[in-house]
């Protein structure tokens, strides 16, 4: 049942509340006849009438009686906006709600040589998510193996809660005077979160191999013989490869073989520096940026003051900045008027009620 842009879900309760009321009703009024039928012919009755019949007696009961009168409209106005409500009148919303068609994964390396400048790179990814919305996040962190800390997902207070997590746990790990300053709780927080990123011996920080793993979480990414191009129409996807590209050991892929199963997916990769100052002139430094910026990457130095934005600029221009737009419409409750019109109705009979019984 609607009427104009209000419809109530359940109409056939105040009918049905309202056709009980009337058999009620309907049963008290021939019980009431039947009794006055009973009394005997000619038989003197006594009512209020006798001891007020004077004129300020029946002044005193025709108030009474319209204050008692105006008590039961009330009442059965409530009891009105009562059946209305219990009806649960709706409305239709209609919202225009929009979305990012992209997925963003955070690639962290947490080897010893990178693992004291992490923090700033946590804060450096606290940034970034500040600036999107709706799309898609996930972390991974890795050093001889890789482990996922959250997959993909649009919830950023689950996201803010994790990164602020590594942020304060990477927080004693910065220099080693803060190292050995650590109690053995924060021993144990640092040896829980990298849980899983060293179960190789002797190997350390394999770059092309923790990109791959990152690159595993996104839902385009397949091995190296049945990579295929990026369909249209498919989730845009970016990975933020944070390292020094020191490589210790021998890894499954070099990073240029990584960035070759990524960029064959249609993944792309951007790239920013976490080590320490000396080493940005490196050429390992040098060859990171080289095999990103040949794929149309970013690379960028954690030193870099606006490092972030100039990432942020990168992805937007690459994906587009225009999200997707849709109409939306639901059903939503709408008691917002019966409400103050039962509020209203019950406080006048309250009142009301309150002056018949003085």
């Amino acid at each position: 049942m609607s009427m104009g842009n209000l419809s109530w879900r359940w109409p056939w309760l105040p009918v049905l509340a309202l056709v009980l009321a009337l058999a009620f009703s309907l049963l008290a009024y021939r019980k009431a006849r039947r009794g006055r039928s009973d009394q005997e012919p000619g038989a003197r009755v006594w009512t209020l009438n006798s001891d007020l019949d004077t004129e300020e007696g029946h002044e005193a009961l025709r108030r009474w009686r319209r204050l008692n009168r105006c008590a039961a409209a009330l009442l059965s106005l409530a009891l009105l906006m009562v059946l209305s409500l219990a009806a649960r009148p709706a409305r239709v919303d209609r919202t225009l709600e929009q979305g990012h068609n992209r997925d963003i994964v955070l690639c962290l390396d947490v080897s010893g040589s990178t693992l004291p400048y992490d923090r700033q790179v946590i804060a450096s990814y606290l940034d970034l998510v500040r600036n999107f919305q709706g799309e898609r996040m996930a972390l991974s962190i890795f050093n001889s193996t890789s482990r996922t800390v959250f997959p993909l997902t649009d919830d950023y207070d689950m996201i803010t809660a994790e990164l602020s997590k590594a942020r304060r746990i990477l927080d004693g790990v910065q220099s080693q005077d803060r190292i050995d300053a650590m109690s053995g709780r924060q021993y144990q927080d640092i040896s829980d979160w990298l849980e899983g990123t060293q179960n190789r011996r002797d190997t350390t920080s394999l770059i092309g191999d923790g990109l791959v793993g990152c690159a595993a979480l996104l839902p385009q990414f397949a091995p190296k013989d049945q990579s295929k191009p990026a369909k249209a129409g498919q989730r845009s996807s970016s990975l933020v490869l944070a390292t020094d590209n020191v490589v210790s050991g021998k890894p499954t892929y070099t990073l240029e073989e990584a960035l070759k199963l990524t960029s064959a997916a249609g993944i792309a990769v951007d790239g920013l520096y976490s080590g320490p100052d000396q080493g940005t002139e490196d050429e390992s430094t040098k060859q990171m940026q080289r095999l990103i910026e040949a794929r149309g990457g970013i690379f960028l130095r954690r030193q870099d003051g606006n490092s972030i934005n100039a990432l942020v600029r990168q992805i937007e221009h690459r994906h587009g900045a225009d999200p997707r737009q849709q109409e939306q419409s639901s059903l939503v409750d709408a008691p917002g008027w019966w409400t103050l019109a039962l509020a209203l109705a019950l406080s006048g009979y309250l009142l009301l009620a309150w002056r018949l019984k003085r």
